[in-house]
């Protein structure tokens, strides 16, 4: 698979990674399945894990991707083991099922540290802001961020669904080597608030997540004007969309969702995909 570097990190990881949320929330595979999944993606050539604390059913099975990412990871081979890089977030919880926020520096130091042990490692790659929180200033939740790295508990940080505003003043207390926000072809806010070119400008890996729209955004990309593309192209809609956003930023590195082992495999065929200006131009008019 073509790689790409992992912002400042120093890390190369495969162009296109693999978000791990759909193998944990309501509807998930079984266990075995989802280690299947992920170890097909490995062969398939993918180097980055995205997954998260809060990527389960509720408060009482917290850690549940991350312990299928460790899962999927010991029973691997060596060299898989090895080359692959894990991110994971903090900065949300799951109480009874919800989503809420919570970037205190107390709740963010203990969820560090359970994702420490979900993980079994002594310490993590890449542990993202997964929100900031409206009842915490960002420069405190980044802050603990900074601390928690200076302890060595985490080797690099990265922000979530973050403004190019907050990208900047999380910048000026520590690294920051990746971005992920929400981008696809129905949701184009970072093309034009300024976090893709905050990032491009300063050498931060912009991880989209949900590329598809969702699952009802990517039911919709096989029936739309772009699935003509893809079959011209010879590649599936999705695979398109995953090229495409490539094609836009040598600061993207992919992570779609998958639950299954055939999109895996159909999602890490889009990093060897060399898009023409034409095949481009065609693309922005089938999403416009």
């Amino acid at each position: 698979m073509k790689t790409r570097p992992l912002g400042s990190s120093g890390l190369i990881v495969g162009a296109v990674g693999i978000g791990c949320m759909y193998l944990s929330i309501r509807d998930r595979p079984s266990d075995e399945a989802g280690v299947r999944t992920l170890r097909a993606a490995f062969d398939a050539g993918v180097t980055f894990l995205d997954t998260a604390d809060v990527y389960c059913l509720d408060h009482r099975d917290i850690g549940h991707s991350e312990r299928l990412v460790a899962r999927a990871l010991r029973e691997a081979g060596a060299a898989q083991r090895t080359s692959v890089v894990v991110a994971t977030k903090g900065g949300l919880e799951r109480p009874n099922g919800a989503w809420t926020r919570n970037a205190s520096p107390a709740h963010l130091r203990r969820a560090c540290e359970a994702s420490l042990a979900a993980l079994a490692v002594d310490r993590i790659t890449v542990y993202q802001l997964h929100a900031p929180d409206p009842a915490v200033p960002i420069e405190e939740s980044v802050g603990e961020l900074a601390r928690l790295r200076s302890e060595g508990k985490i080797a690099h940080v990265g922000l979530s669904n973050v403004s190019a505003h907050e990208i900047e003043a999380s910048r000026a207390i520590v690294p920051i080597v990746s971005v992920q926000n929400r981008w696809s072809p129905g949701h184009r806010a970072p093309e034009s608030d300024g976090v893709l070119a905050t990032c491009e400008r300063h050498g931060i890996a912009f991880l989209p997540y949900s590329p598809f729209g969702g699952a009802s955004g990517a039911k919709a990309l096989a029936r739309g004007r772009l699935a003509g593309e893809a079959k011209r192209l010879g590649m599936s809609p999705h695979g398109l969309v995953l090229a495409w956003m490539l094609a836009k930023s040598r600061s993207v590195i992919a992570i779609p969702g998958v639950r299954r082992i055939e999109s895996a495999v159909d999602s890490a065929k889009a990093a060897e995909v060399q898009l023409s200006g034409a095949d481009l131009a065609a693309v922005e008019a089938a999403i416009a």
